[in-house]
This record gives C-alpha cells, sequence and structure tokens, in this order.
C-alpha cells in the first residue's frame, strides 16, 4: 500500500522537475542576490524538505552518492569531470573553430554543398567530444557565418543542434565544454553522464555500446539529413553570397596547446575503449591524463609569461569574425533579413569575446553598494586579472567546468533513490512488466518512447535516465530484453534532446541561451516545431534500427 511518505517523495520530485523545467528566483532586499529555483537548486531543495520531513533518512543519501547494485556515481562524475577539462581546454585553444574556417572555406558559394560540408563536420565532432562542445562552439560560429552570408540562420542552427545531439550516441564518453560564457555553467556537460549511468546500471561493455549504437546512429544520422533538407529546402540557397576568405590560423590561439590537448584526448578516449575490456574503469585512464592536462596548462602557461610569448589574447576567433561582419555591413542585409520567428536585436550589452575573460558591466566603484563590498570586490577583480594574465587557460576553463551538472545529477541519484526507498521504482517496473510482457521489441519501444517523452517532463534527459535505468533494472528482465532495453535508452536519451522543450537537455538550455546572447530569441513553440519532424524520423528509424539489431543478435 502506497504511504503518505511515498506520495510525498513523488510529488516533490515532480515539483522539482517542474522548476528545472521553469525556473524563478525569489525576489530578496537590496544588494543581496535574488534566489533562483533552478536545476541545481530546486532538486536540493526537494532532498532537504524529504529528510526534514523523514520521507529520507542518511542511509539514502548515502547510496545515492556511493551508488548501489553496481552503478557508482562518484566513479561516473570523475570520468566525465576529468574529460570535460580535456576537452574545455582543447577548445580554448580555438582548435574547433579553426575546423569551422577550414570547412567554410572549402565550401564555397555552394548553399547545399556547405550546408552538407557542416553537417558533415559537426557530426565528426559530436562523435569526437559529444553535444554540448559542438552546440557552444558551432553555434556562435553559425550565427556569424549566416550573417555575414545574408543566410536565414534557422536551417543552420536547427541542423546543428539536430545532428549534435544525434552523433553524440555514438561513443560512451565525451561532451566537455569550453568557451567563457560564464552566465551558461549551469547548463553544461550532460552527455557522459547519461552514457556512463547505461554502461554502468546494465553491464554493457564500454566497447559493445558502441558497437550496438554505430547502426542506429548511422541510420538517425542519415535520415535526420533528409528531413532537415526537406524541411528547410526553401531556406538554403543555391548560390551564396561571397564571403572574405578566413585563414584557419587565425582562430588558432594556441598551436603547442592545441596539438597536446588533442593528442591527450585522443589517447585517453581510446585507452578508455581498450581497457573496458579488461574490466577496469575508466575514470582510472581519464583522471591520471586530466591531471597531466592540468599541470601542462599551468606550466605551459607560465613560460609563456615568462619567456614573453604571447597568449590566449593574441587573436580572439569570434572577435575576428565579428570585425569581419562589422567590414562587410554594408553588403549584409543584417539583422531585417532574417525571420521574424527569431526574433531578431541587437544584443544589449557590447559585442564582446567569447572565449576569454568576460568583462564586468561597470567598474567596481561604479556599483551602488557598501564600501565594504566594493573594495571587496575590486580586490577580486585586481587578483583575477593578475591570474588571467598568467594562466589564462586554466583561469578561462574554470568556470566553464561542470561543477553545476555534478551536483545536479548527485542529487538527481539521491532523488531517484528515495523513490526507490518509498516503492516507487518498483511499481513502476510492475508497470514496464504488464506492458511489455518481458518481450524484446515492446520493451524497445516503450522505453524508448517514454524516455523521449519524459526528458520533456523529468528534469532534462539526465533525470529520465537515471529513473528508467533503475526501473528497468527492478523490472528483472530476461538477458535479451534488457539489453534491448539499454540500447533503446542509449539512442533515445540523445535524440530526446531534439525535442519540444528546451530543458529536455541541458544542451538544449545552453543553444537558447547562446543565440539570446547573439540577438536571436527562439520561441518555445517555434523551437518544437522546427525538431518535431527531425524528432519523428529519428525516433522512427533509430528505435527500428534497434529492434532489427535485436532480431538478429537474438
Amino acid at each position: 500500500m502506497i504511504s503518505g511518505y511515498a506520495i510525498a517523495s513523488l510529488v516533490l520530485f515532480i515539483v522539482s522537475t517542474l522548476f528545472v523545467i521553469r525556473p524563478i528566483s525569489i525576489p530578496t532586499p537590496r544588494f543581496i542576490p535574488r534566489i533562483p529555483i533552478n536545476l541545481l537548486t530546486a532538486p536540493i531543495l526537494a532532498i532537504a524538505i524529504l529528510w526534514a520531513a523523514e520521507c529520507l533518512d542518511l542511509a539514502v543519501i548515502r547510496n545515492g552518492i556511493v551508488g548501489t547494485d553496481g552503478v557508482k556515481p562518484y566513479n561516473i562524475l570523475i570520468l566525465f569531470f576529468s574529460l570535460a577539462y580535456m576537452a574545455i581546454t582543447l577548445d580554448i585553444t580555438g582548435v574547433l573553430r579553426a575546423t569551422a574556417f577550414w570547412v567554410s572555406n572549402k565550401g564555397g558559394d555552394n548553399g547545399w554543398r556547405m550546408y552538407l560540408y557542416f553537417y558533415i563536420m559537426l557530426t565528426l565532432l559530436s562523435i569526437l567530444l559529444g553535444n554540448d562542445v559542438v552546440v557552444l562552439s558551432g553555434t556562435a560560429f553559425l550565427v556569424y557565418y549566416t550573417e555575414v552570408a545574408m543566410l536565414d540562420p534557422r536551417a543552420w542552427i536547427v541542423a546543428e543542434f539536430a545532428v549534435a545531439n544525434a552523433a553524440s550516441m555514438i561513443l560512451f564518453v565525451g561532451n566537455p565544454v569550453n568557451v567563457r560564457l560564464p552566465k551558461l555553467v549551469p547548463y553544461l556537460d550532460q552527455l557522459t553522464v547519461r552514457k556512463v549511468i547505461i554502461t554502468e546500471g546494465f553491464g554493457v561493455n564500454n566497447a559493445a555500446f558502441t558497437a550496438y549504437t554505430i547502426l542506429p546512429f548511422l541510420a538517425c544520422n542519415i535520415f535526420c539529413f533528409a528531413a532537415l533538407v526537406f524541411q528547410f529546402r526553401k531556406y538554403v540557397p543555391r548560390k551564396l553570397a561571397r564571403t572574405p576568405h578566413q585563414d584557419p590560423r587565425h582562430a588558432l590561439l594556441d598551436p603547442v596547446g592545441a596539438c597536446v590537448g588533442s593528442f591527450m584526448l585522443g589517447t585517453t578516449l581510446a585507452l578508455c575503449l581498450i581497457v573496458s575490456f579488461f574490466g577496469i574503469d575508466v575514470w582510472m585512464i581519464s583522471l591520471p591524463f586530466a591531471v597531466a592536462k592540468f599541470s601542462f596548462d599551468l606550466g605551459w602557461d607560465h613560460y609563456r609569461y615568462s619567456c614573453g610569448i604571447p597568449m590566449l589574447g593574441r587573436g580572439d576567433p569570434i572577435s575576428v569574425r565579428e570585425e569581419d561582419l562589422e567590414d562587410d555591413s554594408s553588403s549584409s542585409s543584417g539583422p531585417s533579413a532574417r525571420s521574424n520567428i527569431w526574433h531578431m536585436k541587437e544584443p544589449a550589452s557590447s559585442r564582446r569575446a567569447t572565449t576569454g575573460p568576460a568583462l564586468p558591466p561597470s567598474s567596481p566603484g561604479d556599483i551602488k553598494a557598501p564600501p565594504i563590498i566594493r573594495e571587496y570586490l575590486s580586490a577580486m577583480a585586481i587578483l583575477r586579472a593578475r591570474l588571467d594574465e598568467r594562466f589564462p587557460t586554466f583561469i578561462t576553463a574554470l568556470p566553464l567546468l561542470p561543477f553545476y551538472p555534478i551536483l545536479f545529477t548527485l542529487s538527481q541519484f539521491i532523488l531517484i533513490e528515495a523513490l526507490d526507498h518509498q516503492g516507487w521504482v518498483s511499481i513502476f517496473s510492475q508497470w514496464l512488466v504488464r506492458a511489455s510482457n518481458k518481450q524484446v521489441h515492446p520493451t524497445i519501444w516503450l522505453i524508448g518512447v517514454l524516455d523521449i517523452i519524459l526528458c520533456n517532463i523529468a528534469g532534462t534527459n539526465i533525470g529520465a535516465t537515471i529513473l528508467l535505468t533503475r526501473v528497468v533494472r527492478e523490472a528483472d528482465l530476461p538477458y535479451d530484453a534488457n539489453r534491448a532495453a539499454a540500447i533503446a535508452l542509449a539512442v533515445a536519451s540523445n535524440i530526446g534532446a531534439v525535442s519540444f522543450t528546451f530543458s529536455a537537455s541541458l544542451a538544449g538550455l545552453l543553444w537558447r541561451a547562446i543565440l539570446g546572447q547573439k540577438g536571436i530569441h527562439v520561441r518555445q513553440r517555434d523551437f518544437a516545431f522546427w525538431n518535431l519532424l527531425p524528432l519523428l524520423v529519428m525516433t522512427t528509424v533509430g528505435l527500428g534500427v534497434v529492434s532489427a539489431e535485436m532480431a538478429v543478435l537474438f
């Protein structure tokens, strides 16, 4: 029988996810920051209330952190945090923007060829680094590119978001981020979490994970492109306006750091796949490499500072492109050429680089605050400037490290543990058994479609993946149905981000925030409308291929 404690636990879980979807902030007295209730604070507040109401105890909280039944949250978070640092510092060097410039030069003035080249480039980058890196780096670039080429941005931006999420399903690791956008920190780095939850939660070998998902990935990638071409056939011109030639080397801020970072990240990913055959925890590989990369960054920055070698500030790729746009303004139609659906307007703040330290809106002396606060802010600004001058790589990467997603993920583990403690996971698993009858193909479509729905309403795809993983494990399905559920969950948790709400994934929140900073404001209904066809196509072919794989294997 369901108790009052169980009902309270479920209600608070639902309420916390609502605040993740629609965050609010509580007004406070003057000089005190508003209290946010969002993806970081809402789950933690729900845990505190449940603890105070004795709906959970310290043992439940401990199980949520340490893990049960083979799922170890701390292992997961060490792995993706170390990978995050390596990919963030790699993108700081400008290597991804240099690649985008190179592709732009190769595409020439053929609109559809350029569209295809960018699609392929974004696919390859998403495979290696995951969706967040591509969304963070690619979105800003495509905004500037479409403006200078006098293009409607929707076809390019929507394609980038769709392919970044679809292509990132193939590897179990990867998706750290970069670029200095301090306000966007809460929205970074979720893909690695979902994948490692699946590989550890279902006991799927990491190399086998890639083998299972490569065919669904290829099907989703190809059919997604076909759907995008059909949907945006009127928005991509056959002939592009001539754009100035961009030298990729101008976007490469630190060639030595780019080479070292690429080698270390590539080696880490390769070794993680290899050691997975021998049952070794992959965080034992990624953590030493991350520490080595951290040591290199500090040493290399100090050496450049001591020897007077140009640092990251020698030229920012985003700033270079903005200057090019201003020089070309006479030949560009500017914001007015864009469709009203994107609500183009000039950003309120002056244009600034997306990498490197963000400038405060005013100097500490201009802030209306008590003298002691002004003195503190002034001292911190001076310290930050000195550290940024000597160690630009680490200081630029520090605000972008996934501290918020780590707390969010841990809180989701604890909340799911609380639901399990109150018997809800067992109830949900019974519903799954009755609906699927423990058969392979019904399980695939039930888990896949349910995961896509829950991505929109269960606290992003992280919450949906954690919850469904526990439900499937509790259902005690046969081996073939259990493996089918794992692969369906892997596919659906990625394509589910290309969904109806921005909060279906942290990448969606990141994507919207970047576009807003660049003066493009996408409405919720427009986001859902343009994602509808790619989502339906990828869901059908992706889960269809998983069904075909299971039919052949079992």
